[in-house]
């Protein structure tokens, strides 16, 4: 899942474009989204691009449920809620998800367990969780397992351990992922892209290794041909 981290809409749709044919999912997360605003994901869904939107809903059960409704009527392939909001909230979210798609396809709705940027010092003494980080995402994902929600980001540190314990079949999508070499800039928790896959993540979110690189279909190939694919 390439990150288009981006404050305006044509630098995103310059790098999708720079990448096309390249099977990649497109992540829009919270600078884009709030600049260029739906219909940059309808530009890039009629370009043919599986959109993870990553904005995190973390509201009462009755808001994340209308705002599930929005995502998938925009006809995202995936979106995440904040695990932190509570089973009932993270049920209403897919319960959304569910009414707006009208027995078509359903986005798969994913919680954010612990952000990757978090260490377990930060957790700790700013957030006031006084637990093993690693218990903690765990906590949460089997919350997340257990409201109905298809899987949770994690960092990739973690994904072994959400497998073991919520099935195999549940999806883990990492980011905090940075190619052998890479600055790990504002990250606490990194993985290369083969440790993270041998580590069990499914889907590899990697936003400035590619984005910000010179030439990013290059870079985006140099990680294909890391992880042997």
């Amino acid at each position: 899942m390439v990150a288009l981290d981006f404050p305006d809409a044509e630098a995103a749709l310059a790098t999708a474009a720079k990448l096309e044919g390249i099977p990649v999912w497109m992540k829009v997360g919270m600078e884009l989204f709030y600049a260029a605003g739906p219909d940059l994901v309808r530009r890039l869904k009629a370009q043919g691009h599986r959109i993870f939107l990553d904005l995190k809903f973390h509201d009462i059960p009755n808001t994340v449920r209308g705002a599930a409704r929005s995502a998938t009527r925009l006809g995202v392939d995936m979106f995440n809620v904040h695990a932190a909001g509570g089973a009932a909230m993270m049920r209403a979210a897919l319960e959304g998800a569910v009414d707006a798609s009208a027995g078509g396809p359903l986005p798969l709705v994913i919680a954010v367990t612990q952000l990757t940027s978090t260490s377990e010092e930060t957790m700790r003494r700013e957030i006031g969780i006084d637990a093993p980080l690693s218990d903690v995402v765990i906590r949460y994902a089997s919350l997340a397992r257990e409201a109905g929600l298809h899987g949770v980001v994690s960092s990739a540190q973690e994904a072994a351990a959400v497998k073991a314990a919520c099935g195999a079949g549940f999806v883990t999508v990492t980011p905090g992922i940075r190619p052998a070499g890479a600055d790990v800039a504002d990250q606490a928790r990194v993985m290369t892209p083969a440790e993270a896959l041998a580590n069990g993540a499914d889907y590899l979110v990697i936003g400035r290794p590619i984005t910000g690189a010179p030439d990013p279909r290059e870079a985006l190939s140099r990680i294909v041909r890391e992880i042997g694919g």
